[in-house]
């Protein structure tokens, strides 16, 4: 996994859903990742992110992995509609050079393909950021033909702190969105925002099938792999 140098969430919420998985079906996993600097969520930060990401491709590439994801959404997202699919094939391209040729997904392309799998035509997101940047992934969400029905924005661009917020606190959040209509609730549209342990009570809440840019990241990366398999606690693209 390539993850911002502030990121703390991810390597921590992936291997839990891959130790799920192994307690179902006694497949074994390592996990691996490579740090490109970002702190704070800002469109500045975020392109020169995006900018390091070859250098950490080409680091994962010497561990021979089977599968690469770039787990920054807002990245991706903030950068323009469709994006995720000329990163991915670059990213290939770049691993490919290194000696390494290896499938790569996104967090922002797992998202929408995970709400597509779903049947999701409508969704009401949570993000941590601040509005212009939930607006931008709301755009990018509803360019890929996902109606985004509601947006709570939390407003948090130290991306430290984005880590440190609480996720038994998302189900009440789950409680002011708009979710008349809508077909599934995203909630954590951010791979730093913690919200694994939250999705069974936000759901309960909801009423609806609940997805978070981690449990699509690993669903698509297993997927990848030929290696998913209903988890329980996982949302709704590990239900079966």
């Amino acid at each position: 996994m390539l993850v911002p140098s502030s990121n703390t969430t991810m390597e921590a919420e992936v291997p839990e859903v891959l130790r799920r998985v192994t307690a179902q079906t006694g497949d074994r996993f390592t996990f691996h990742s490579s740090r490109m600097r970002m702190k704070t969520v800002s469109a500045e930060e975020l392109a020169r992110m995006n900018a390091d990401a070859d250098r950490a491709a080409i680091e994962l590439a010497d561990a021979a992995v089977d599968v690469m994801a770039y787990a920054c959404l807002v990245a991706i997202m903030s950068q323009g509609r469709g994006v995720h699919r000329e990163i991915e094939q670059r990213l290939a391209k770049t691993a490919a050079a290194a000696g390494a040729p290896v499938d790569v997904v996104s967090s922002a392309g797992a998202l929408v393909a995970g709400l597509q799998h779903l049947g999701a035509r409508k969704v009401s997101i949570v993000t941590p950021y601040m509005k212009p940047l939930t607006a931008l992934v709301a755009d990018y969400i509803e360019a890929e033909g996902i109606e985004v029905q509601d947006a709570v924005s939390l407003e948090v661009d130290d991306n430290l702190a984005v880590g440190r917020l609480d996720p038994a606190n998302l189900p009440d959040i789950v409680r002011r969105l708009d979710t008349r209509g809508a077909d599934a609730v995203v909630l954590s549209a951010c791979v730093q925002m913690p919200s694994l342990p939250a999705i069974p009570a936000a759901e309960a809440v909801a009423g609806l099938p609940v997805i978070t840019a981690s449990t699509a990241t690993s669903w698509q990366l297993l997927s990848s792999l030929g290696a998913h398999t209903p988890v329980p606690d996982s949302g709704a693209l590990f239900r079966g």
